[in-house]
């Protein structure tokens, strides 16, 4: 990815608020003399630090010069970072980062792997303390991918380069596991993707999320659920209608797309959204699914933000890929759902079937309210597959399969039997959603 001598810059120009920057420590230069670097000693040591605004919200920035040496760390470059992160912990501010780097600096060899460490311990300290957003906005490679794996939202400008191992030193390797496309779609290790001012723009909403601050909401309080009957396919149609001003932020939208994750405000208060979304008509878990749930979950304890789980799912995956990954992945998600102390409400939208229910923070996995409409199926099993199994030789399956689907199959059943505890129309759902959440406040 190409860059000119002030792209550093206007990377954090795009992000802040007009005139909103203050850099600091500009004049910090490279202590190393070896391999004659004292012959280009230029300012700000590679990266570029300071404070500014995103809608009036203080963030401390860093953003990454691949015109000073390569943008490469070394023990300056990397004690400047940490002391961004020392002035943001003490406030409780985010620290956003645009990484375009070379790696560690060679020339400064076991101190530019240090410092490297040191930034990654920084990171991994701080998570859960204060928010983090990385920028992957050129080149990050090797062990400096931790970083934008290690923030709680990451984001990647297309043309830059996310990896490992460089994509052609893999054998075998027929597409570009450094691209942007890759590492939103494949890897899962990206939020957002796009051109930078769209990227920035996303980087700028989820922002205006957190910190979890309880704002003036710009909605009304009251206002009726529109069209829901035709999105209950899709948590992110859902939770688009019933959040304020209709604004639903979905992150990693590319990766596993019958989970869907984000964030949006109800009534002015933060929530995450946990939610299905059925792929060829199918509503089902995976192990990728429920990897991702599992992340943002946590995430959102960490950060107290109330979770709404928006649940439609009738099986699990079937696969011999997901047999070996599932039990594990449905441990991690069950065990964020049951860990999480913030308020959890669980809306079901279209069918709640089986274990795959109970595992979508279910009653019975700690959800303190659940909600369903009075047309969504509830059940053990689909009233067609109960019947088969029910119905001895001789014995009407049809009859079977209807007097199942009216007695056991229905969200009536459901909450006569304590497990649901209202059934709300669409058109209402919003506004009895925000009054479960805010009992807990």
């Amino acid at each position: 990815m190409g860059s000119d001598s002030n792209q550093a810059q206007a990377r954090i120009n795009a992000l802040l608020d007009e005139n909103s920057f203050v850099e600091l420590q500009s004049l910090v230069t490279s202590r190393s003399t070896d391999f004659n670097l004292n012959a280009k000693k230029e300012p700000s040591d590679g990266v570029i630090i300071g404070h500014g605004l995103v809608d009036g919200t203080l963030v401390f920035v860093f953003s990454q010069n691949a015109d000073v040496l390569g943008g490469t760390i070394g023990e300056m470059h990397a004690k400047k970072i940490l002391s961004l992160y020392d002035m943001a912990l003490k406030v409780g501010a985010p620290v956003i980062g645009f990484i375009d780097c070379g790696g560690v600096r060679l020339q400064e060899s076991f101190d530019a792997l240090e410092a490297l460490g040191s930034v990654i311990e920084r990171a991994a300290d701080v998570k859960g303390v204060i928010p983090q957003l990385m920028c992957v906005a050129g080149n990050c490679g090797g062990g400096l991918s931790v970083l934008p794996s290690l923030a709680d939202f990451t984001f990647m400008v297309d043309g830059a380069s996310l990896y490992i191992n460089s994509p052609d030193t893999i054998t075998g390797n027929d597409c570009d596991t450094s691209s942007a496309k890759f590492q939103f779609e494949e890897a899962g290790t990206v939020d957002c993707v796009g051109s930078l001012s769209e990227v920035v723009a996303s980087m700028r909403q989820v922002i205006s999320m957190i910190p979890n601050d309880i704002v003036e909401a710009s909605d009304d309080l009251n206002r009726a659920a529109e069209g829901l009957d035709s999105k209950l396919t899709d948590a992110a149609l859902v939770a688009t209608e019933l959040a304020d001003s209709r604004q639903f932020i979905e992150l990693k939208a590319g990766f596993a797309k019958e989970m869907v994750t984000g964030l949006m405000k109800l009534d002015g208060v933060t929530i995450g959204v946990v939610g299905n979304r059925e792929v060829d008509g199918e509503a089902y878990l995976s192990a990728a699914g429920c990897e991702k749930a599992a992340d943002f979950v946590d995430l959102c304890d960490m950060y107290e933000i109330p979770v709404l789980s928006i649940t439609n799912v009738a099986a699990f995956k079937s696969c011999k890929c997901q047999e070996r990954r599932l039990p594990r992945a449905l441990s991690q998600m069950t065990q964020r759902f049951v860990d999480a102390s913030v308020p959890k409400l669980n809306l079901i939208t279209k069918q709640a079937y089986g274990t795959p229910y109970v595992l979508m923070n279910s009653k019975a996995l700690g959800a303190d309210l659940v909600y369903a409409f009075d047309s969504t199926s509830v059940g053990a099993m689909e009233a067609s597959k109960a019947a088969k199994i029910l119905a001895d030789n001789g014995t009407d399956a049809a009859a079977i399969e209807k007097d199942y689907a009216s007695l056991q199959d229905s969200a009536l059943t459901a909450a006569a039997h304590g497990h649901i505890d209202r059934i709300v129309s669409m058109a209402d759902a919003r506004k009895y959603i925000i009054a479960g959440f805010e009992m807990f406040f």
